[in-house]
C-alpha cells in the first residue's frame, strides 16, 4: 500500500457524520481490511507508522505527555490527507487538537484487529518507523 491508497481508504472508510476521535473510522478500517490480504494490513500499519512518524516533531508535542502527544497526533491523521499536510505546513493548526486533547488513539489498533480477524492470530509487529512519541530524533532535534 502507498501513501495514496493510504489515504484513499482513510477517505472511503470516513464517517460522514462527527468522529472526532476517529471511532467510526477505525472500526470501518478495520472491517474493510479485515477482508484481506494479509499484505493490505501489513501495507496499512507501515503507512500509518510513517505519516504518524512524520509528525513526532518538537513544536508539535512538547507540551504533552507521550500518550496525548500519539493520540493527538492519530486525530489528525483520522481528519484526513488535507488536515494532516496542513498541519504539516503550518504548525499552529495543530494546537485545537492539543488544547482540546482531540484522541484517536482507536486508529492504533486497526492493523492489529484486522490482522486477527483475518487470521486468528494476535500480531507481534514491527513497523520500519515507530510511531511512539520522540521516536523522530530529528522532529526532536534542537533548532
Amino acid at each position: 500500500m502507498n501513501e495514496n491508497d493510504f489515504w484513499q481508504l482513510i477517505e472511503a472508510c470516513s464517517s460522514s457524520g462527527p468522529d472526532p476521535e476517529g471511532d467510526a473510522l477505525a472500526a470501518a478500517l478495520t472491517a474493510r481490511l479485515a477482508n484481506g490480504p494479509v499484505s493490505e494490513v501489513v501495507g496499512f500499519a507501515e503507512q500509518l507508522a510513517l505519516i504518524l512518524y512524520r509528525l513526532d516533531r518538537r513544536e508539535l508535542g512538547e507540551d504533552l505527555s507521550g500518550d496525548q502527544f500519539l493520540y493527538t497526533r492519530a486525530a489528525v491523521v483520522a481528519a484526513g490527507r488535507e488536515e494532516y499536510e496542513a498541519v504539516l505546513r503550518d504548525p499552529k493548526r495543530f494546537l485545537p487538537y492539543a488544547n482540546n486533547l482531540v484522541w484517536a488513539e482507536a486508529l492504533l489498533y486497526v492493523p492489529d484487529d484486522a490482522y486477527e480477524q483475518l487470521t486468528g492470530e494476535d500480531w507481534d509487529r514491527s513497523t520500519r518507523y515507530s510511531y511512539e512519541t520522540g521516536s523522530n530524533a530529528a522532529g526532536w532535534a534542537d533548532a
